[in-house]
């Protein structure tokens, strides 16, 4: 019996508090207890992580950062074995400058020496065919007196259709020179030289991506790799908490809609320190209804509908903390 009297009194005197507590917060706040919920709202202050990995694949070399470290947008966090990498960026270069020489050669046609020389050739073919002609007149001329033989005067015709074939050869083979390279050699010389341009160009980006760069400005959170590891393209080697942009994640029922808006200014306390307030400006407000999730402490039903919002903190410091509750509220009047 005695035991049951103290748990009814004990009972009884945290109801007493919580209610004292009750009545005092919204006097505290200059609210009355319907004002403190219209312009009260609850959520938690979004997660906002990135999981960090190489694009190429590799031996992990150095690690340069560890759990709760600091880092800055662009700073180096981690790199690979760029031997690899540096090779084939010099294999890539130096197909790059042969196919640059072919095109070249191919563009600018043939050297003068060339086409002096087959212009030379030219000329002897001709005198060939001049003399080849001279020789077959000659046979042809002893032949009805039995001079010549009917053979002789046979290799004469074979020598002269031989040379004329040899000069009109080398004749054709100097028009050609003189006419320079063809249109559709140039363009294939051309089209070959950017193909090997853009695999030194993804070369060299494969090369860029031996080190692990953070996006932005953040806090690690876990590394998940150590230098030595062999790892593959998007294996996770960081995880970063994001610094900034803080958003607050709450929300709203629908008959409140009408009375925020984006770029409203509200106050965001958290429990840890309910007197160091941040001040935050509604950035987004959800077109879309949704039934209240269960992390959202409110004292409104959980299955009313209602509409997200984007609490963007003015400044944030270190006393918010990604998944943290937070209170919001919004200006008086609303």
């Amino acid at each position: 019996m005695k035991t049951v009297m103290i748990r009814i009194a004990v009972v009884v005197l945290v109801a007493a508090i919580a209610g004292a507590w009750w009545f005092d917060v919204p006097a505290r706040m200059g609210w009355t207890h319907a004002q403190a919920d219209a312009s009260t709202l609850y959520g938690n202050v979004d997660i906002r992580q990135v999981q960090l990995g190489f694009r190429v694949s590799g031996r992990v070399a150095q690690t340069l950062v560890d759990e709760g470290d600091s880092v800055k947008a662009g700073s180096v966090i981690a790199r690979l074995d760029a031997r690899p990498y540096e090779d084939t960026v010099r294999a890539a270069e130096a197909q790059v400058a042969a196919l640059r020489a072919t095109f070249d050669k191919v563009q600018a046609g043939p050297r003068p020496a060339e086409i002096a020389q087959a212009q030379a050739n030219h000329a002897e073919q001709v005198a060939n065919l001049q003399n080849a002609q001279l020789t077959f007149e000659r046979s042809r001329q002893l032949r009805p007196n039995g001079t010549v033989s009917q053979a002789t005067l046979d290799q004469a015709v074979a020598a002269r259709d031989m040379a004329a074939a040899r000069a009109t050869s080398a004749l054709e083979a100097l028009r050609l020179l003189q006419q320079g390279s063809r249109v559709e050699d140039i363009a294939a010389a051309r089209a070959n030289l950017q193909a090997g341009e853009a695999n030194l160009a993804a070369a060299k980006t494969s090369l860029q991506d031996t080190e692990l760069r953070a996006p932005a400005d953040g806090i690690i959170l876990s590394r998940v790799r150590e230098a030595g590891a062999i790892v593959a393209p998007n294996d996770i080697v960081y995880v970063l908490s994001l610094a900034k942009p803080v958003w607050v994640r709450t929300y709203i029922s629908e008959p409140r809609l009408g009375s925020i808006h984006p770029g409203m200014s509200v106050e965001v306390v958290t429990d840890s320190a309910p007197d160091h307030p941040y001040r935050g400006t509604i950035g987004f407000i959800s077109p879309v209804a949704e039934f209240t999730p269960k992390s959202v402490e409110t004292p409104d039903l959980r299955t009313d509908l209602v509409y997200r919002l984007r609490v963007v903190i003015d400044q944030p410091d270190a006393g918010l903390r990604q998944g943290m509750p937070v209170t919001i509220h919004l200006p008086s009047g609303n």
